[in-house]
């Protein structure tokens, strides 16, 4: 949606009589339906004059088209200038202008992330080019307009009150740069020539109208891209019950399109592939002409998988088809075709970073899309804010006047394909009572270590084989060291062990970065995700006494968000508030000791406990153990 366009005379005459912010307010209001904030008024009557002084030294045609404020289909995002017109060859063209009213700016050794004052405190955000690149990558990925009629996108981006420019054009960020230039303060006549460049004639094909109006579409460049990037890559090969998830999903895409909403909910319990499955119908509905988002409220799956999918750290275009559950607050109804949520019990009522947008995600998700695909496991909620649940799903579902299909998933591909694995840790943490009591008979590696030090050297050297191993703990330490390498947030000092948490450096790539084996992690950063052996220390907010499970929310970090507001119910009700919190600290640990595929090795910070879980390896040792040839054969029964 457009908010303010014009020729650029237009423009020029509403900069000179100092009427373009007041224009630009009045179009806002019409257009969006609220007002904003003194601070991006001021933004608007700042850049404008600089951009106006560009497109004048330039000598820009005056039937060239200028918006101001796009609102980018999909997304809450806004194009803050576009200039339209022809470029030397006569290609329509448009350019996207990022603005800045940042005056320093640091660089860090994330991909594409930058730190700089903004909303009030010094922030990382992204590099202007990465996001000027986006948002043209969005533009030429989902307008049918825009592909059907060879419309060039030229984005860049203009921090005009910023004079440094070592931080902001460090080589770090070369590969964004080439993609979208970036222009400071006294770049002025570089930015002229740039927009001259590509908008040597005037707007006389309507291209701003043709942005604006476009049909959603996937490209055809996105979707070879995706397929190619899918091929050969056997971490995403489909297996028995997962192919019957996915072709139902595929089928319900083709009906929602003629017979209205569809809701798919999709149960399995961890390592039952729902996100092999979540990815492969990404790529092959975006391959179908279907506009679909891979969504999950955890960073980390979203980060992962994307740079698995796209081979590489590096922030790509296909950024775009990730995101956040809190997405689609503000979404028109039916706006995408399909909607594929990935861990949706941890999908939240609240939207935003302080919890006070949107009504319920569940609820937005359906409204959104004409499918939406709910992939969950009951018994993964972790937080005391998760309210992905099946009666959730099937409530709002009815609500729509969805018609709703359930399925399970229920081969084992995780801990090594064994059920009983899984069995024996829901009996062992006493989440629920199965067959399973003991390790007998169980093909897997489960280990327990007197030493958190011995465990973290075994994860090192199990690591060393293809960068699958990691250490992860209960959150019962601060994370004091979130940027500070130096100091050990997980220090247990009766075993001369203190351990960082890993660092904000590779945000929730953690658990894939190379050198984060000497890192360990939480719940919070590797949900969703699997390893091949995964180190557990769990600390002393669950414990065993005398076979029973003590679980205590008061030895978590106060940091440690998944219990935020135990502290205030547990002084009014201590047993509504241990009671909500019992099942959260359960299923965390039964979250983290199901990460390995192959193995977990477990220490836990209370001795008693400890000893409690090394009786399983002795009954199991004992239990497989097989009589020798010194040994009498056991006394026939009579």
């Amino acid at each position: 949606m457009l908010v303010y366009s014009a020729t650029r005379a237009e423009f020029t005459r509403d900069v000179f009589s100092n009427q373009i912010e007041q224009k630009i307010l009045d179009a806002f209001a019409l257009r969006l339906g609220h007002r904003t904030s003194k601070s991006e008024i001021e933004s608007w009557k700042n850049s404008m004059q600089y951009m106006n002084n560009a497109l004048i030294a330039g000598n820009l045609p005056e039937n060239a088209g200028v918006a101001i404020e796009y609102q980018i289909p999909l997304t809450s995002k806004r194009v803050d200038f576009i200039l339209s017109g022809a470029d030397e060859d006569r290609r329509d063209t448009a350019i996207i202008v990022e603005l800045k009213q940042w005056s320093k700016v640091a660089e860090t050794g994330k991909d594409a992330i930058v730190e700089t004052f903004v909303g009030g405190a010094v922030r990382q955000v992204t590099h202007p080019s990465y996001q000027a690149w986006t948002y043209a990558a969005l533009i030429r990925d989902f307008n049918a307009d825009v592909q059907d009629g060879n419309i060039a996108i030229r984005p860049c981006a203009y921090l005009h009150n910023c004079l440094e420019p070592s931080p902001v054009k460090s080589s770090f960020y070369n590969e964004h740069m080439a993609r979208a230039p970036v222009f400071l303060r006294d770049d002025v006549e570089r930015l002229s020539d740039f927009l001259k460049k590509h908008v040597k004639y005037g707007d006389t094909s309507r291209i701003l109208y043709k942005i604006d109006h476009g049909r959603l579409r996937p490209s055809k460049n996105l979707a070879d891209h995706l397929s190619s990037l899918l091929q050969g890559n056997r971490e995403f090969e489909m297996i028995d019950d997962q192919k019957v998830v996915y072709e139902t999903a595929m089928e319900l895409a083709a009906r929602a399109k003629n017979d209205g909403k569809q809701v798919l909910l999709v149960e399995g319990g961890p390592g039952t592939g729902k996100s092999v499955i979540a990815v492969n119908l990404l790529v092959d509905l975006t391959k179908r002409q279907f506009v679909a988002h891979y969504v999950s409220r955890n960073a980390a799956p979203r980060a992962v998988y994307e740079s698995k999918l796209a081979g590489t750290f590096s922030r790509t275009h296909i950024t775009n088809l990730f995101k956040g559950s809190g997405a689609y607050v503000d979404t028109s109804p039916n706006t995408m075709d399909v909607l594929i949520v990935d861990e949706a019990h941890r999908l939240n009522e609240k939207s935003g970073f302080y919890q006070n947008q949107g009504d319920n995600q569940i609820k937005e998700i359906i409204r959104a899309s004409r499918l939406s695909i709910f992939f969950l496991d009951q018994d993964q909620r972790v937080t005391l804010k998760d309210i992905g649940d099946r009666e959730q799903v099937r409530r709002w579902a009815a609500e729509a006047g969805a018609k709703l299909t359930e399925l399970k998933l229920e081969s084992q591909f995780r801990c090594n394909g064994s059920d009983g694995y899984l069995s024996w840790v829901n009996n062992t943490l006493q989440i629920e009572e199965t067959a399973n009591e003991t390790l007998a008979g169980i093909d897997y590696d489960f280990q327990v270590y007197d030493s958190p030090s011995d465990l973290l050297e075994k994860i090192v050297e199990l690591n060393r084989e293809n960068n699958k191993a990691r250490m992860v703990a209960g959150y019962c330490w601060d994370w004091k060291g979130k940027k500070d390498p130096d100091i050990k947030d997980v220090a247990i000092p009766e075993h001369d062990f203190a351990m960082r948490w890993n660092l904000d450096t590779d945000g929730p790539l953690w658990i894939v970065a190379p050198e984060s084996v000497y890192e360990i992690g939480c719940i919070h950063t590797c949900q969703g995700l699997e390893l091949d052996y995964v180190g557990v220390v769990i600390g002393k907010d669950f414990v065993i006494r005398d076979g029973e499970v003590v679980t205590d929310a008061n030895r978590r970090s106060s940091q440690d968000r998944s219990i935020r507001g135990f502290k205030t119910l547990y002084k009014k009700d201590p047993e509504v508030a241990h009671a909500l919190a019992d099942p959260i600290i359960k299923n965390t640990y039964r979250t983290l000791m199901t990460r390995g595929q192959k193995g977990c090795y477990v220490f836990c910070a209370d001795k008693e406990t400890n000893e409690h879980f090394k009786k399983f390896i002795d009954y199991a040792a004992a239990e497989t153990r097989w009589p020798s040839a010194a040994e009498p054969d056991p006394p026939e029964s009579e």
